[in-house]
Protein backbone atom coordinates (compact mmCIF):
# COMPACT_ATOMS: atom_id res chain seq x y z
CA UNK A 1 0.00 0.00 0.00
CA UNK A 2 2.84 2.38 0.86
CA UNK A 3 4.42 1.76 -2.53
CA UNK A 4 1.29 2.79 -4.41
CA UNK A 5 0.99 5.94 -2.29
CA UNK A 6 4.53 6.88 -3.27
CA UNK A 7 3.72 6.27 -6.94
CA UNK A 8 0.66 8.53 -6.66
CA UNK A 9 2.67 11.26 -4.89
CA UNK A 10 5.34 11.15 -7.57
CA UNK A 11 2.76 11.33 -10.35
CA UNK A 12 1.21 14.35 -8.66
CA UNK A 13 4.64 15.96 -8.38
CA UNK A 14 5.24 15.31 -12.08
CA UNK A 15 1.94 16.92 -13.07
CA UNK A 16 2.45 19.94 -10.81
CA UNK A 17 5.92 20.57 -12.14
CA UNK A 18 4.94 19.93 -15.74
CA UNK A 19 2.16 22.46 -15.43
CA UNK A 20 4.58 25.16 -14.31
CA UNK A 21 7.70 24.16 -16.28
CA UNK A 22 10.13 26.89 -17.23
CA UNK A 23 13.38 26.74 -19.19
CA UNK A 24 15.42 28.17 -16.28
CA UNK A 25 16.32 27.34 -12.67
CA UNK A 26 18.18 29.98 -10.61
CA UNK A 27 20.73 29.61 -7.83
CA UNK A 28 19.26 28.68 -4.48
CA UNK A 29 16.62 26.47 -6.09
CA UNK A 30 16.11 23.02 -4.57
CA UNK A 31 13.65 20.28 -5.48
CA UNK A 32 13.10 16.86 -3.91
CA UNK A 33 11.76 13.56 -5.21
CA UNK A 34 10.43 10.89 -2.83
CA UNK A 35 11.77 7.35 -3.21
CA UNK A 36 9.62 4.32 -2.29
CA UNK A 37 10.41 2.60 1.01
CA UNK A 38 9.99 -0.85 -0.52
CA UNK A 39 11.80 -2.02 -3.65
CA UNK A 40 9.61 -2.57 -6.69
CA UNK A 41 11.33 -3.88 -9.82
CA UNK A 42 10.55 -1.76 -12.88
CA UNK A 43 9.57 1.32 -10.88
CA UNK A 44 10.32 4.72 -12.46
CA UNK A 45 9.39 8.08 -10.93
CA UNK A 46 10.01 11.45 -12.59
CA UNK A 47 9.45 15.10 -11.72
CA UNK A 48 9.69 17.30 -14.83
CA UNK A 49 11.39 20.54 -13.88
CA UNK A 50 12.03 22.44 -17.09
CA UNK A 51 11.25 22.46 -20.78
CA UNK A 52 12.20 24.58 -23.73
CA UNK A 53 9.24 26.93 -23.83
CA UNK A 54 9.84 29.36 -26.71
CA UNK A 55 6.57 28.77 -28.57
CA UNK A 56 7.65 30.93 -31.51
CA UNK A 57 10.48 28.55 -32.38
CA UNK A 58 9.17 25.33 -30.91
CA UNK A 59 9.72 22.18 -32.95
CA UNK A 60 7.63 19.17 -32.01
CA UNK A 61 8.41 17.37 -29.77
CA UNK A 62 10.05 19.58 -27.13
CA UNK A 63 12.94 19.07 -24.73
CA UNK A 64 12.19 18.49 -21.05
CA UNK A 65 14.41 18.12 -17.98
CA UNK A 66 13.49 15.71 -15.21
CA UNK A 67 14.68 14.59 -11.81
CA UNK A 68 14.26 10.81 -11.93
CA UNK A 69 14.46 7.75 -9.73
CA UNK A 70 14.57 4.22 -11.09
CA UNK A 71 14.66 0.71 -9.66
CA UNK A 72 17.93 -1.00 -10.53
CA UNK A 73 19.35 -4.26 -9.17
CA UNK A 74 17.62 -4.09 -5.81
CA UNK A 75 18.28 -0.38 -5.24
CA UNK A 76 17.02 3.00 -6.43
CA UNK A 77 19.15 5.30 -8.54
CA UNK A 78 18.65 9.05 -8.82
CA UNK A 79 19.64 11.12 -11.85
CA UNK A 80 19.09 14.32 -13.81
CA UNK A 81 17.78 13.57 -17.30
CA UNK A 82 16.98 15.35 -20.57
CA UNK A 83 14.16 14.07 -22.78
CA UNK A 84 13.21 14.81 -26.38
CA UNK A 85 9.59 13.84 -26.33
CA UNK A 86 9.69 10.39 -24.72
CA UNK A 87 13.30 9.65 -25.72
CA UNK A 88 15.99 10.01 -23.07
CA UNK A 89 18.85 11.90 -24.72
CA UNK A 90 21.07 12.66 -21.72
CA UNK A 91 21.48 11.23 -18.24
CA UNK A 92 23.79 12.31 -15.41
CA UNK A 93 24.06 8.70 -14.25
CA UNK A 94 24.91 7.16 -17.62
CA UNK A 95 28.40 6.08 -16.58
CA UNK A 96 28.13 6.04 -12.80
CA UNK A 97 24.79 5.66 -11.03
CA UNK A 98 23.95 7.47 -7.81
CA UNK A 99 22.09 5.14 -5.47
CA UNK A 100 20.11 6.60 -2.61
CA UNK A 101 17.10 5.93 -0.37
CA UNK A 102 14.09 7.83 1.02
CA UNK A 103 14.60 11.01 -1.00
CA UNK A 104 16.66 12.57 -3.77
CA UNK A 105 17.44 16.31 -3.97
CA UNK A 106 18.49 18.47 -6.91
CA UNK A 107 20.02 21.76 -5.81
CA UNK A 108 21.72 24.65 -7.57
CA UNK A 109 23.71 26.01 -4.63
CA UNK A 110 24.24 29.70 -3.92
CA UNK A 111 27.85 29.42 -5.08
CA UNK A 112 26.78 27.90 -8.42
CA UNK A 113 27.31 24.14 -8.07
CA UNK A 114 24.57 21.86 -9.42
CA UNK A 115 24.27 18.82 -7.15
CA UNK A 116 22.30 15.62 -6.68
CA UNK A 117 22.02 14.68 -3.00
CA UNK A 118 20.61 11.97 -0.82
CA UNK A 119 19.70 11.98 2.88
CA UNK A 120 22.07 13.91 5.21
CA UNK A 121 23.21 15.99 2.22
CA UNK A 122 25.29 13.13 0.80
CA UNK A 123 26.41 14.31 -2.66
CA UNK A 124 26.12 11.71 -5.42
CA UNK A 125 26.75 13.88 -8.49
CA UNK A 126 27.87 17.47 -9.13
CA UNK A 127 28.99 19.77 -11.94
CA UNK A 128 31.95 21.16 -9.97
CA UNK A 129 31.19 24.77 -10.88
CA UNK A 130 31.40 26.40 -7.44
CA UNK A 131 32.81 29.93 -7.48
CA UNK A 132 32.52 30.38 -11.26
CA UNK A 133 29.74 32.96 -11.17
CA UNK A 134 26.94 30.59 -12.20
CA UNK A 135 23.55 32.30 -12.09
CA UNK A 136 21.12 29.78 -13.58
CA UNK A 137 20.51 26.35 -15.14
CA UNK A 138 18.84 26.48 -18.55
CA UNK A 139 17.73 24.12 -21.31
CA UNK A 140 18.52 25.50 -24.78
CA UNK A 141 16.66 25.02 -28.04
CA UNK A 142 19.22 22.37 -29.07
CA UNK A 143 18.60 20.30 -25.94
CA UNK A 144 21.91 21.37 -24.43
CA UNK A 145 21.57 21.69 -20.64
CA UNK A 146 23.80 24.57 -19.55
CA UNK A 147 24.92 26.55 -16.50
CA UNK A 148 25.22 30.26 -17.35
CA UNK A 149 26.69 33.29 -15.59
CA UNK A 150 25.28 36.81 -15.58
CA UNK A 151 26.93 37.48 -18.99
CA UNK A 152 25.29 34.37 -20.50
CA UNK A 153 28.65 32.62 -20.75
CA UNK A 154 28.47 28.83 -20.51
CA UNK A 155 30.27 27.46 -17.46
CA UNK A 156 29.11 23.87 -17.86
CA UNK A 157 27.11 22.03 -20.54
CA UNK A 158 25.72 18.54 -21.03
CA UNK A 159 27.03 18.56 -24.63
CA UNK A 160 30.53 18.17 -23.15
CA UNK A 161 29.50 14.93 -21.47
CA UNK A 162 27.99 12.78 -24.26
CA UNK A 163 26.20 9.55 -23.34
CA UNK A 164 24.63 7.34 -26.05
CA UNK A 165 22.88 10.13 -28.01
CA UNK A 166 24.18 13.02 -30.12
CA UNK A 167 21.69 15.85 -30.73
CA UNK A 168 21.29 18.16 -33.71
CA UNK A 169 23.92 20.91 -33.50
CA UNK A 170 26.11 18.93 -31.10
CA UNK A 171 29.80 18.65 -31.84
CA UNK A 172 32.15 15.81 -30.91
CA UNK A 173 35.91 16.29 -31.16
CA UNK A 174 38.45 13.61 -32.04
CA UNK A 175 39.04 11.12 -29.20
CA UNK A 176 35.49 11.44 -27.86
CA UNK A 177 32.80 8.78 -28.05
CA UNK A 178 29.25 7.66 -27.33
CA UNK A 179 28.75 4.60 -25.12
CA UNK A 180 25.81 2.24 -24.66
CA UNK A 181 25.43 -0.63 -22.22
CA UNK A 182 23.35 -3.68 -23.23
CA UNK A 183 21.57 -5.59 -20.48
CA UNK A 184 22.74 -8.94 -19.08
CA UNK A 185 26.30 -8.70 -20.37
CA UNK A 186 29.57 -7.13 -19.32
CA UNK A 187 30.31 -6.06 -22.90
CA UNK A 188 29.41 -2.58 -24.14
CA UNK A 189 29.36 -0.60 -27.40
CA UNK A 190 31.15 2.62 -28.34
CA UNK A 191 30.90 4.99 -31.29
CA UNK A 192 34.31 6.66 -31.49
CA UNK A 193 35.63 9.71 -33.33
CA UNK A 194 39.17 8.99 -34.52
CA UNK A 195 41.51 11.10 -36.62
CA UNK A 196 41.09 8.88 -39.70
CA UNK A 197 37.57 7.42 -39.26
CA UNK A 198 34.44 7.11 -37.18
CA UNK A 199 33.79 3.57 -36.01
CA UNK A 200 31.62 1.26 -33.90
CA UNK A 201 33.35 -0.96 -31.34
CA UNK A 202 32.44 -3.91 -29.16
CA UNK A 203 34.27 -3.69 -25.84
CA UNK A 204 34.76 -6.62 -23.48
CA UNK A 205 37.09 -5.96 -20.56
CA UNK A 206 40.29 -4.67 -22.12
CA UNK A 207 39.41 -6.14 -25.50
CA UNK A 208 38.08 -3.93 -28.29
CA UNK A 209 37.01 -4.88 -31.83
CA UNK A 210 35.41 -2.66 -34.45
CA UNK A 211 32.42 -3.92 -36.44
CA UNK A 212 31.64 -0.89 -38.65
CA UNK A 213 33.59 2.14 -39.83
CA UNK A 214 33.34 5.16 -42.11
CA UNK A 215 36.44 6.90 -43.52
CA UNK A 216 36.83 10.19 -45.43
CA UNK A 217 38.27 9.81 -48.92
CA UNK A 218 41.90 10.64 -49.79
CA UNK A 219 43.08 9.77 -46.26
CA UNK A 220 41.97 13.14 -44.93
CA UNK A 221 42.08 13.60 -41.16
CA UNK A 222 39.10 14.38 -38.93
CA UNK A 223 39.20 17.13 -36.29
CA UNK A 224 35.56 17.05 -35.20
CA UNK A 225 32.10 15.88 -36.28
CA UNK A 226 28.77 17.69 -36.02
CA UNK A 227 25.20 16.50 -36.47
CA UNK A 228 23.45 18.67 -39.05
CA UNK A 229 19.95 18.67 -40.52
CA UNK A 230 20.94 16.23 -43.28
CA UNK A 231 23.25 13.88 -41.38
CA UNK A 232 26.60 13.58 -39.63
CA UNK A 233 29.21 15.98 -41.00
CA UNK A 234 32.98 15.43 -40.67
CA UNK A 235 35.36 18.43 -40.53
CA UNK A 236 39.13 18.97 -40.71
CA UNK A 237 41.28 21.34 -38.64
CA UNK A 238 40.32 24.25 -40.92
CA UNK A 239 36.61 23.68 -40.21
CA UNK A 240 36.14 22.47 -43.77
CA UNK A 241 33.62 19.67 -44.32
CA UNK A 242 35.48 16.67 -45.71
CA UNK A 243 32.79 13.97 -45.59
CA UNK A 244 29.20 13.34 -44.56
CA UNK A 245 27.00 10.41 -43.57
CA UNK A 246 23.78 11.42 -45.29
CA UNK A 247 20.38 10.61 -43.81
CA UNK A 248 18.16 9.19 -46.55
CA UNK A 249 14.93 10.88 -45.40
CA UNK A 250 15.11 14.61 -46.17
CA UNK A 251 11.50 15.72 -45.75
CA UNK A 252 11.99 16.19 -41.99
CA UNK A 253 15.24 17.44 -40.40
CA UNK A 254 17.47 15.16 -38.39
CA UNK A 255 16.87 15.36 -34.62
CA UNK A 256 19.43 13.02 -33.11
CA UNK A 257 21.94 10.22 -33.62
CA UNK A 258 21.83 7.25 -31.22
CA UNK A 259 23.91 4.20 -30.37
CA UNK A 260 21.46 1.39 -29.57
CA UNK A 261 22.02 -0.22 -26.19
CA UNK A 262 20.40 -3.49 -27.27
CA UNK A 263 21.88 -3.99 -30.75
CA UNK A 264 24.90 -1.70 -30.89
CA UNK A 265 23.64 -0.27 -34.18
CA UNK A 266 24.12 3.40 -35.04
CA UNK A 267 21.04 5.29 -36.24
CA UNK A 268 20.11 8.81 -37.30
CA UNK A 269 16.52 9.75 -36.48
CA UNK A 270 13.88 12.25 -37.56
CA UNK A 271 10.43 12.89 -36.12
CA UNK A 272 7.52 11.75 -38.26
CA UNK A 273 4.49 14.01 -37.91
CA UNK A 274 2.42 11.23 -39.51
CA UNK A 275 3.25 8.42 -37.08
CA UNK A 276 4.11 10.88 -34.27
CA UNK A 277 7.25 8.97 -33.37
CA UNK A 278 10.95 8.97 -34.20
CA UNK A 279 12.01 6.91 -37.20
CA UNK A 280 15.46 6.01 -38.54
CA UNK A 281 16.63 7.75 -41.72
CA UNK A 282 20.02 6.01 -41.55
CA UNK A 283 21.33 2.82 -39.95
CA UNK A 284 24.96 1.78 -40.08
CA UNK A 285 24.07 -1.94 -40.18
CA UNK A 286 21.02 -3.09 -42.10
CA UNK A 287 21.07 -6.84 -41.43
CA UNK A 288 20.77 -8.67 -38.12
CA UNK A 289 23.80 -10.87 -38.72
CA UNK A 290 26.11 -7.85 -39.01
CA UNK A 291 25.45 -7.01 -35.35
CA UNK A 292 28.23 -8.19 -33.00
CA UNK A 293 25.89 -9.70 -30.39
CA UNK A 294 23.13 -10.94 -32.70
CA UNK A 295 23.67 -14.40 -31.18
CA UNK A 296 25.19 -15.71 -27.98
CA UNK A 297 29.00 -16.18 -27.93
CA UNK A 298 29.08 -19.63 -29.52
CA UNK A 299 26.18 -19.09 -31.91
CA UNK A 300 26.16 -18.67 -35.69
CA UNK A 301 23.84 -16.13 -37.28
CA UNK A 302 22.45 -17.82 -40.40
CA UNK A 303 21.13 -16.54 -43.72
CA UNK A 304 17.61 -16.62 -42.24
CA UNK A 305 18.74 -14.25 -39.43
CA UNK A 306 18.30 -17.00 -36.84
CA UNK A 307 20.91 -18.37 -34.44
CA UNK A 308 22.40 -21.85 -34.74
CA UNK A 309 24.62 -23.07 -31.90
CA UNK A 310 28.09 -24.51 -32.34
CA UNK A 311 27.39 -28.00 -31.04
CA UNK A 312 30.28 -29.59 -29.15
CA UNK A 313 30.56 -33.25 -28.18
CA UNK A 314 32.26 -33.98 -24.86
CA UNK A 315 34.14 -37.20 -24.08
CA UNK A 316 30.91 -38.57 -22.66
CA UNK A 317 29.12 -37.74 -25.93
CA UNK A 318 27.13 -35.05 -24.17
CA UNK A 319 26.01 -32.28 -26.52
CA UNK A 320 26.68 -28.71 -25.45
CA UNK A 321 24.50 -26.61 -27.71
CA UNK A 322 22.94 -23.69 -25.84
CA UNK A 323 25.32 -21.13 -27.44
CA UNK A 324 26.56 -19.96 -24.04
CA UNK A 325 30.24 -19.75 -23.30
CA UNK A 326 30.55 -23.26 -21.91
CA UNK A 327 33.98 -23.59 -23.55
CA UNK A 328 36.63 -21.95 -21.29
CA UNK A 329 37.31 -18.40 -22.42
CA UNK A 330 40.93 -18.70 -21.29
CA UNK A 331 43.21 -21.64 -21.94
CA UNK A 332 46.32 -20.46 -20.10
CA UNK A 333 48.00 -22.98 -17.82
CA UNK A 334 46.95 -26.15 -19.62
CA UNK A 335 49.48 -26.16 -22.46
CA UNK A 336 48.89 -26.74 -26.16
CA UNK A 337 48.47 -30.49 -25.63
CA UNK A 338 45.15 -29.86 -23.87
CA UNK A 339 43.48 -27.87 -26.68
CA UNK A 340 42.77 -28.05 -30.39
CA UNK A 341 41.24 -25.89 -33.11
CA UNK A 342 37.75 -26.61 -34.43
CA UNK A 343 37.36 -25.43 -38.03
CA UNK A 344 34.04 -23.99 -39.20
CA UNK A 345 33.70 -23.60 -42.94
CA UNK A 346 31.65 -20.86 -44.59
CA UNK A 347 31.40 -18.71 -41.48
CA UNK A 348 33.17 -15.50 -40.48
CA UNK A 349 33.15 -13.02 -37.63
CA UNK A 350 32.01 -9.42 -38.02
CA UNK A 351 34.71 -8.31 -35.56
CA UNK A 352 37.66 -6.47 -37.10
CA UNK A 353 40.97 -4.95 -35.99
CA UNK A 354 42.36 -8.28 -34.77
CA UNK A 355 46.14 -8.84 -34.85
CA UNK A 356 46.93 -9.97 -38.39
CA UNK A 357 49.71 -12.01 -40.01
CA UNK A 358 50.28 -12.21 -43.76
CA UNK A 359 51.63 -15.08 -45.91
CA UNK A 360 50.49 -17.60 -43.32
CA UNK A 361 48.99 -21.00 -44.16
CA UNK A 362 45.86 -22.30 -42.46
CA UNK A 363 47.87 -24.81 -40.42
CA UNK A 364 50.30 -22.16 -39.27
CA UNK A 365 47.38 -19.87 -38.43
CA UNK A 366 45.84 -22.56 -36.23
CA UNK A 367 49.18 -23.19 -34.51
CA UNK A 368 49.62 -19.47 -33.82
CA UNK A 369 46.35 -19.49 -31.91
CA UNK A 370 47.17 -22.76 -30.15
CA UNK A 371 50.50 -21.34 -28.94
CA UNK A 372 48.84 -18.15 -27.62
CA UNK A 373 46.88 -19.15 -24.52
CA UNK A 374 44.77 -15.97 -24.68
CA UNK A 375 43.73 -16.62 -28.28
CA UNK A 376 40.28 -18.25 -28.53
CA UNK A 377 39.64 -18.08 -32.30
CA UNK A 378 41.37 -17.47 -35.62
CA UNK A 379 40.24 -16.42 -39.08
CA UNK A 380 42.23 -17.56 -42.11
CA UNK A 381 41.55 -15.98 -45.49
CA UNK A 382 42.89 -17.10 -48.83
CA UNK A 383 43.18 -14.65 -51.70
CA UNK A 384 41.95 -11.08 -52.32
CA UNK A 385 41.41 -8.73 -55.25
CA UNK A 386 45.01 -7.46 -55.23
CA UNK A 387 46.71 -10.81 -54.75
CA UNK A 388 44.64 -14.00 -55.30
CA UNK A 389 47.42 -16.15 -53.84
CA UNK A 390 47.86 -14.23 -50.58
CA UNK A 391 46.96 -15.75 -47.22
CA UNK A 392 46.16 -13.86 -44.02
CA UNK A 393 45.61 -14.91 -40.43
CA UNK A 394 43.75 -12.90 -37.76
CA UNK A 395 43.87 -13.96 -34.12
CA UNK A 396 40.95 -13.23 -31.78
CA UNK A 397 40.73 -13.09 -28.01
CA UNK A 398 36.93 -13.04 -28.03
CA UNK A 399 34.37 -15.34 -29.67
CA UNK A 400 31.42 -13.25 -30.92
CA UNK A 401 29.74 -11.99 -34.07
CA UNK A 402 29.91 -15.28 -36.01
CA UNK A 403 27.78 -15.34 -39.15
CA UNK A 404 27.23 -17.64 -42.12
CA UNK A 405 28.66 -16.54 -45.49
CA UNK A 406 28.52 -17.82 -49.06
CA UNK A 407 30.69 -20.76 -50.00
CA UNK A 408 33.87 -20.31 -51.97
CA UNK A 409 35.09 -17.09 -50.34
CA UNK A 410 38.27 -18.69 -49.07
CA UNK A 411 37.47 -18.08 -45.41
CA UNK A 412 38.05 -20.47 -42.54
CA UNK A 413 37.03 -19.59 -38.98
CA UNK A 414 38.53 -21.72 -36.20
CA UNK A 415 37.63 -21.75 -32.50
CA UNK A 416 39.81 -23.17 -29.73
CA UNK A 417 38.27 -25.99 -27.69
CA UNK A 418 39.57 -28.39 -25.02
CA UNK A 419 40.74 -31.69 -26.46
CA UNK A 420 38.04 -34.30 -26.31
CA UNK A 421 35.32 -31.70 -26.76
CA UNK A 422 35.39 -31.83 -30.54
CA UNK A 423 35.13 -34.87 -32.80
CA UNK A 424 37.36 -37.91 -33.14
CA UNK A 425 37.92 -39.92 -36.31
CA UNK A 426 35.52 -42.64 -35.21
CA UNK A 427 32.83 -40.23 -34.03
CA UNK A 428 30.48 -37.97 -35.99
CA UNK A 429 32.19 -34.76 -37.07
CA UNK A 430 31.28 -31.78 -34.94
CA UNK A 431 32.17 -29.54 -37.85
CA UNK A 432 29.73 -31.36 -40.09
CA UNK A 433 27.13 -31.32 -37.32
CA UNK A 434 27.36 -27.54 -37.08
CA UNK A 435 26.98 -27.07 -40.80
CA UNK A 436 24.14 -29.59 -40.93
CA UNK A 437 22.28 -27.69 -38.21
CA UNK A 438 22.74 -24.46 -40.10
CA UNK A 439 21.60 -26.16 -43.29
CA UNK A 440 18.59 -27.75 -41.60
CA UNK A 441 17.40 -24.45 -40.17
CA UNK A 442 17.58 -22.70 -43.52
CA UNK A 443 16.50 -25.84 -45.38
CA UNK A 444 13.30 -26.14 -43.37
CA UNK A 445 12.43 -22.56 -44.20
CA UNK A 446 13.03 -23.21 -47.91
CA UNK A 447 10.94 -26.42 -47.78
CA UNK A 448 8.08 -24.59 -46.06
CA UNK A 449 8.15 -21.80 -48.65
CA UNK A 450 8.28 -24.23 -51.58
CA UNK A 451 5.59 -26.42 -50.01
CA UNK A 452 3.32 -23.44 -49.61
CA UNK A 453 3.96 -22.40 -53.21
CA UNK A 454 3.16 -25.90 -54.53
CA UNK A 455 -0.01 -26.02 -52.41
CA UNK A 456 -1.08 -22.64 -53.76
CA UNK A 457 -0.51 -23.65 -57.41
CA UNK A 458 -2.32 -27.00 -57.03
CA UNK A 459 -5.22 -25.36 -55.21
CA UNK A 460 -5.45 -22.63 -57.84
CA UNK A 461 -5.42 -25.20 -60.68
CA UNK A 462 -8.23 -27.19 -59.06
CA UNK A 463 -10.32 -24.05 -58.70
CA UNK A 464 -9.73 -23.19 -62.37
CA UNK A 465 -10.75 -26.71 -63.46
CA UNK A 466 -13.90 -26.52 -61.35
CA UNK A 467 -14.70 -23.14 -62.81
CA UNK A 468 -14.27 -24.49 -66.36
CA UNK A 469 -16.51 -27.48 -65.66
CA UNK A 470 -19.19 -25.23 -64.21
CA UNK A 471 -19.08 -22.98 -67.30
CA UNK A 472 -19.55 -25.98 -69.57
Amino acid sequence: MKLYLYIILILILVMINHGSCDSTIHVGHRVSLAIPLEYNDGFIGRAFLMDYGDDTKQIEPSFRVALSTEANKGKYSCSLEVFLGDVKVWNSGHYSKFYTSDVCFLELTEDGDLQLKGPKNRIGWRTGTSGQGVERLQILRTGNLVLLDVLNQIKWQSFNFPTDVMLWGQRLDVSTWLTSFPRNTTSFYTFEILYNKVALYLNSGRLKYSYWEFKPSKNRNITFVELGSNGLELFDDKHKKIAQIIASWKVQPVRFLALGNRTGNLGIYFYSSTTRKFEASFQALNTTCDLPLACKPYGICTFSNSCSCIGLLTKKSHMVSDCNERVPSRFCGGGTTQVEMLELNDVVTVLKDAPKRINVTKTTCANLCLNDCKCVAALHSYGNYDDPSSEQCSLYYLVAGIKQVEKGLGLSYMVKVPKGTSYHHNNPSVKKWVLIVVGVVDGLIIILVLGGLVYYLVHKRRNNLQGTNNDT
